[in-house]
């Protein structure tokens, strides 16, 4: 479970101190995480102290704005620091409104730099619409489709997962991370099971979880 990963702080208050401490947890005694996710003004930070693990990076997070050259700004600049995955929001409320064109400008500004790209769909706000967006996600080139910030609402839930795993199985490619109030080692086997049942065996490029306290967890 620990090489799907993804080490995550987004408090907003972090120091260097902090982060530096975050990618030394990164490398464990049973294995190292698939990546280290910060806001991108870290990337630079989690680059210089991460070697085989990948820094991800936030970029139009947490609100979702309809904002392109945002997105594109912010992911250019945590690439250019070192990242090599961007974690972008969706604006979901533009998309929720019928202005998907230019809510998935959003997404394609952020293609446009991201080496690997996951979209966040802010699951709990598209509600039973979350497979119909992710479809889109994908075909605007999300490499993995993303249940929620964690910001708002519930975050993950099973049923929006299946949802999505459902439009990447369909699509045909792509993966999904879960992420967004997963703590226990028991909710993240029920996120992995259910990857698994749709997509077959599943390694951290088509499969990632998301979470701050997760790996102490593991690790006990």
């Amino acid at each position: 479970m620990i090489a799907y990963l993804d080490l995550t702080s987004l408090t907003g208050q972090e120091t260097e101190e902090d982060v530096v401490a975050l990618c030394r947890k990164a490398h464990t005694p049973k294995g190292d995480v698939a990546a280290v996710c910060v806001y991108g003004e870290w990337a630079g930070v989690c680059a210089r102290e991460l070697d085989t693990i990948a820094v991800a990076a936030v970029a139009n997070f947490p609100a979702g704005d309809r904002d392109a050259e945002r997105a594109r700004r912010e992911s250019a600049q945590a690439v250019a620091a070192g990242a090599r995955e961007i974690d972008v929001v969706l604006p979901w409320r533009a998309w929720l409104a019928g202005d998907r064109e230019g809510a998935l400008e959003v997404v394609a500004a952020a293609r446009g730099e991201a080496p690997v790209l996951k979209v966040i769909l802010e699951s709990a706000q598209l509600g039973d619409r979350v497979k119909e967006a992710a479809r889109d996600a994908l075909q605007a080139g999300a490499d993995f489709v993303k249940t929620s910030t964690g910001k708002a609402g519930p975050g993950a839930t099973p049923e929006a997962a299946r949802a999505m795993l459902e439009a990447v199985r369909e699509h045909g490619s792509g993966g999904l991370k879960a992420s967004g109030g997963v703590r226990t080692v028991a909710q993240a086997r029920e996120y992995l099971d259910l990857a698994v049942e749709h997509l077959g065996e599943v390694g951290p490029d088509r499969f990632r979880i998301g979470a701050s306290g997760l790996l102490d967890e593991l690790l006990k």
